[in-house]
């Protein structure tokens, strides 16, 4: 398709402007992302927010709770918190209800005024239950595949979902793939089936699929297939969803999944030991690329009415490669010397190991051994055992990511290499899809800096105390080796001179 980008003006943002939009997952991390990136880039009209009721919160106090995190601070200097509440208007909902647990009034006002609808709404937990998932990843996204038939103005149902879910495919293509079962079929048996029984049955139903997240999202991915018939849809597959690189802030997030909770467990001295083949890598995705991907995709579809691309895979793999074992040695280098963490239990180190008996054997006693040792002396001084708590957390996360990071996958970027070669230089600057300028070194001395602040809570006046402490522990972790090496040493060489020399006399 040939496009006229040569008089330099950005295109994407006005294709937004009186256009509205439905988005689910707006609480969640690429969801909080999208929401303000289109406040901030696009001139698109209202954002409609299903939003469910939780822990007590209403929808819209759910909103409110939403505009305090920090990723908003930019836009609402730029804008006003008011105009931006005006503008997002929150819908009672849940996708895991019958007909989502909206109300008749608000239906009708997405029917009759949503023209874009964004869904992002999944559990992203690997060791979800079955039933739970299906009911969100896979029944929510049939029910609003449903609600997307019913909208008079749509120009596009973009499904979020995921490029880890076809994992019999070592190379992914950006084309359909058959789901690993009838997803019509899964829902209806896990309606009517207790949760104890679909748990009971949960490995058989899975089959070759390690999880039930990859499992339930190729099954939704079917469903949008199935609907490409009726309703125009895009299929958008991101990878491992990492901090922002640059936009609105550098290293943001809100949640520890993918390399940023290895990085913070490393950086505290409590993961030591992973059985992972260190030269393998994962596809990483900075959420604030995965969010402009998504926008100039959606601008391709609907104003250049480019429809044959509707799966669309954001990854990097192909421009950035980065190996397990480099992530761990960056992250532990970075927090020793540069962005140390609070209340280290040890200093950083340990490593990868090729052997899962290897792992074993040194988890034992670099995990469990000191995990016990400083739980009984926290029992002992009066204080709540931590310890074992968290490596039994490591433990668990450990069975999921060891899959990941022992198998290895490629994916087709011929999508957004096709969407970088549509688009301006201003569009490529405010909407940013490739790698250039992104430097390794320091992107990840960014994520850790935005682990500190924004998921540890730990403020930037304490980094010289933090700094001076994690001296101290590097001088009780020499002095500590030193000890039980000379130890082990000392009783090797009283071993050796007993049975060479003590024996010939």
């Amino acid at each position: 398709m040939d496009v006229d980008i040569n008089d330099g003006k950005d295109r994407i943002g006005p294709m937004f402007r009186d256009r509205h939009v439905l988005l689910t997952g707006g609480t969640g991390f690429m969801g909080k992302a999208l929401i303000e990136k289109l406040l901030r880039c696009t001139e698109v009209g209202k954002i409609y927010l299903l939003v469910r009721t939780k822990k007590g919160k209403s929808p819209k106090a759910r909103l409110e709770d939403i505009f305090s995190n920090p990723i908003f601070a930019k836009v609402i200097e730029l804008r006003g918190l008011n105009t931006l509440l005006a503008q997002c208007v929150v819908i009672a909902g849940d996708v895991t209800e019958p007909e989502l647990g909206i109300s008749a009034e608000d239906r009708k006002r997405i029917v009759e005024n949503v023209s874009i609808i964004y869904h992002c709404a999944a559990t992203i937990r690997f060791d979800e239950a079955l039933k739970k998932a299906v009911m969100l990843n896979t029944r929510g996204t049939k029910f609003m595949v449903q609600l997307a038939k019913q909208c008079q103005k749509l120009d596009m149902f973009g499904y979020v979902s995921t490029s880890y879910c076809h994992l019999n495919e070592k190379l992914l293509m950006e084309k359909p793939y058959p789901p690993p079962a009838d997803p019509h079929k899964v829902i209806k048996a896990v309606e009517w089936l207790e949760d104890d029984v679909v748990d009971g049955i949960t490995r058989k139903i899975l089959g070759e699929c390690p999880n039930t997240y990859a499992y339930t999202k190729a099954l939704g991915e079917a469903l949008v297939v199935e609907a490409m018939k009726d309703i125009p849809a895009v299929i958008f597959r991101p990878s491992i969803v990492v901090p922002t690189w640059r936009e609105p802030v550098s290293g943001w997030t809100d949640n520890i999944n993918g390399p940023v909770g290895l990085l913070i467990g490393a950086g505290k001295g409590v993961i030591r030991s992973m059985y992972c083949n260190s030269t393998g890598y994962g596809d990483y995705l900075p959420v604030d690329f995965g969010i402009s991907a998504i926008c100039v995709g959606t601008w391709n579809y609907v104003d250049q009415k480019d429809y044959s691309r509707n799966i669309i895979h954001l990854v990097s793999s192909q421009e950035i490669r980065v190996s397990w074992e480099g992530i761990i040695d960056l992250g532990k280098s970075i927090v020793a010397k540069k962005v140390p963490l609070n209340g280290v239990f040890w200093y950083p180190g340990g490593n990868m190991k090729k052997y899962r008996w290897q792992h074993n054997l040194a988890a034992l006693f670099f995990h469990w051994i000191p995990a016990v040792l400083i739980d009984c002396l926290l029992y002992v001084l009066g204080y709540k055992p931590v310890l074992c708590r968290v490596h039994r957390r490591i433990a668990n996360g450990f069975e999921v990511f060891e899959y990941y990071a022992n198998n290895q996958w490629d994916f087709d970027n011929s999508g957004i290499n096709h969407l970088r070669d549509q688009i301006n230089e201003e569009e490529k600057v405010k909407f940013k899809i490739d790698a250039g300028g992104v430097e390794i070194n320091e992107y990840f001395e960014n994520c850790i800096w935005g682990a500190r602040r924004y998921i540890l809570k730990e403020s930037d006046e304490s980094v010289p105390a933090a700094r001076r402490h994690m001296r101290i522990m590097w001088f009780v972790d020499k002095f500590c080796k030193t000890i039980i090496y000379g130890a082990f040493l000392y009783y090797f060489g009283m071993w050796l001179y007993n049975k060479v020399f003590a024996t010939s006399v």
